[in-house]
């Protein structure tokens, strides 16, 4: 079984030979740690990690959905402390310069109201810009060969971008959810312009390419919950949830998800609505209490495929927690439709031991092989080697 093939039957909830190898990455502030830990300084950014440690790699359809171009950056003020600057986005941030990975503070938005949109946002949004599509590149019929083709082993992706979580980014929480109130139409038209953006960009691969999944980001959830209610959920995006998904559904590609971060739960069913299937990277939270993968699977059975739902809070507590992690998990990833990794970038509080401890023990228990080049690295090799290695 090719790794497409059991990725694809994975998330269909069909039998395979053992689930895909898949991890979401590390803090970049995790790796000077892990390398007084042992782990090789070769890998030192999440670009090269993947075939470090010898994860499944995936493939994707070279769309343009997003800003193009983003806003100039530039510095506006520099400090021992700290640097003032405005990003791709748009965004003035106050950047703390300590060390350490830190959430920059944000201090003002290009993006107020329809003006600045009409002005600054919607020509960066140009639909007919012929760069976002892949049928304008020279090489066209070689992606469709490639992606097409039986022997390519990796999952094929198509980006389908955001519809709130970007519009979150380049205003600010605080003026969107206000705006939602206060000028509606402008939110409506936004949402609905990102929504075409990405419908017409998609459409010409969604038809010529065998394509596996659709993924998109939002990160538009707190702790509690989302940051605006099932009802302004259903108004404002689930009708251009669906827009998306139609292009989709109509060419066979039904495994779609977004990537959103915190408690999710009351956003499934809008989701759902929508047409999306499934939910990344499924966020689990210290006391279980933000998006618990087994509660999701339990209510909403194959409805929704999980992509993640491993505890980061349990791999930093020790092996013994590492183990009552998988356990409560592993009946539910056999039943199907579930790639367990991290549910967020792996995390400096977790020592690099325990991290290998946690992929031993989650290959061993789904059957997954351990990849003969990474078990016979030298500084691997030293860390199993350890007495007790197996042991709390």
């Amino acid at each position: 079984m090719t790794h497409r093939e059991r990725w694809v039957r994975t998330l269909n909830f069909q039998p395979v030979d053992h689930v895909p190898d898949e991890e979401f990455g590390f803090w970049e502030s995790t790796f000077p740690l892990w390398h007084e830990q042992g782990l090789s300084p070769e890998c030192n950014n999440n670009g090269n990690c993947d075939p470090y440690f010898g994860f499944a790699p995936r493939s994707g359809v070279p769309v343009g959905v997003g800003m193009t171009p983003g806003f100039e950056t530039k510095t506006l003020e520099e400090t021992d402390e700290y640097r003032i600057e405005r990003n791709s986005n748009g965004v003035i941030t106050k950047v703390f310069t300590g060390g350490g990975d830190t959430i920059p503070q944000f201090m003002d938005h290009t993006l107020k109201d329809r003006k600045s949109w009409e002005e600054e946002f919607l020509p960066r949004l140009d639909i007919a810009l012929e760069s976002r599509y892949p049928e304008n590149r020279d090489d066209w019929e070689d992606i469709k060969a490639r992606f097409n083709s039986p022997d390519w082993d990796r999952p094929v992706g198509i980006n389908i971008g955001s519809i709130f979580g970007w519009l979150r980014d380049w205003m600010g929480f605080e003026n969107i959810t206000v705006m939602m109130y206060d000028d509606p139409k402008l939110m409506h038209d936004m949402i609905e312009h990102l929504a075409t953006l990405t419908t017409t960009v998609i459409r010409k691969s969604a038809e010529e390419i065998n394509i596996d999944y659709a993924a998109g980001w939002e990160d538009m959830a707190f702790r509690q919950g989302p940051m605006i209610s099932p009802t302004m959920f259903r108004e404002f995006l689930t009708p251009r949830y669906k827009m998306i998904t139609d292009v989709l559904h109509e060419n066979d590609i039904d495994i779609i998800f977004t990537d959103c971060d915190g408690r999710v739960i009351d956003a499934i069913d809008p989701w759902l609505e929508g047409g999306l299937t499934g939910i990344f990277p499924c966020e689990v939270g210290v006391e279980r209490d933000q998006t618990d993968p087994i509660a999701v699977r339990e209510k909403w059975g194959e409805q929704v495929v999980i992509l993640g739902g491993v505890n980061k809070h349990a791999l930093g507590a020790g092996k013994d927690a590492i183990r009552e992690e998988i356990k409560r998990m592993e009946p539910y990833v056999k039943e199907g439709g579930w790639i367990p990794h991290v549910d967020h970038r792996c995390p400096p509080t977790v020592a690099f031991e325990d991290y290998l401890f946690y992929l031993d023990l989650k290959r061993d228990t789904f059957g997954i092989p351990r990849p003969e080049e990474f078990e016979a690295r030298p500084e691997i090799k030293k860390i199993k080697e350890r007495p007790g290695y197996w042991k709390s």
